[in-house]
């Protein structure tokens, strides 16, 4: 069932979408760039705390104007007194870079992409998302540990050459980490902003998007890498309060 939109509230969220984009384009402008995982390390000049917007190679938009759509939304320390910065939560979804290796049961990024690529190749991986550990999937399926991690390394190799390829842009928002922070209200409401679930589609992935091939509802309804706030309303004045954000983004040299 599509949420029915009125005519203005579809003419508005397209024209929140499109200051979205015009927002976004500044960030580019302002970091030299967008970046990709796999050139990325630690040593680089990241902010503690952050958003970050993901694109996707032939992933367009198509109805509020030109150039790439975002695929993700996302960001890190939400939880009262939780000290992961930025960088360690990006290279949670980059996965490890010398071996290929990844654990996507640290990365819900990296799970939905996974489950979507061993869907596509028609082989159902049971131990994906299983369990909290590599441990605890081969106790629950009655199979030796090294069983999983042999069959889950091939997908988590694929997963961090994809992720690694996608493009993406960051914003400092180095804000206290609990639930009420300005990186939470970026976060959600972008990605509610942005979600095509159950409402009539702006910027639709295209038919080729591998989002199509996953089990979740909420990414192929959405068309984004995500899971959660695709069902929700967004709240406008979020954009101020990204342009702010924006604004307070050290320039950086590309």
């Amino acid at each position: 069932m599509v949420r029915q939109e009125t005519g203005g509230a579809h003419l508005n969220r397209l024209e929140d979408i499109q200051r979205l984009y015009a927002v976004l384009g500044r960030l580019g402008r302002r970091l030299g760039g967008s970046r990709r995982l796999d050139e990325c390390s630690g040593r680089m000049a990241w902010p503690a705390r952050g958003v970050y917007f993901f694109f996707e190679a032939g992933e367009e938009r198509s109805t509020s104007g030109d150039g790439p759509r975002v695929v993700r939304v996302g960001t890190h320390a939400l939880t009262a007194g939780s000290r992961t910065s930025l960088w360690q939560r990006l290279s949670q979804h980059r996965g490890v870079a010398r071996t290929g290796g990844g654990n996507h049961r640290g990365s819900i990024f990296r799970l939905l992409v996974g489950e979507a690529l061993h869907r596509r190749a028609g082989s159902p991986l049971r131990s994906w998302g299983t369990g909290s550990s590599a441990g605890d999937a081969a106790r629950m399926l009655g199979v030796e540990r090294s069983v999983v991690r042999e069959q889950e390394h091939a997908v988590e190799a694929s997963v961090s050459d994809l992720i690694g390829s996608m493009p993406f842009l960051w914003i400092l928002c180095d804000d206290a980490p609990g639930g009420a922070s300005v990186r939470g209200i970026i976060e959600r409401n972008a990605i509610a902003l942005l979600s095509n679930f159950e409402r009539e589609p702006i910027d639709p992935p295209s038919p080729a998007w591998l989002g199509t091939f996953s089990a979740r509802d909420r990414v192929r309804g959405s068309g984004l890498w995500n899971n959660n706030h695709v069902d929700e309303e967004y709240d406008g004045s979020f954009l101020d309060v990204l342009v702010a954000a924006v604004e307070n983004t050290p320039p950086t040299a590309p």
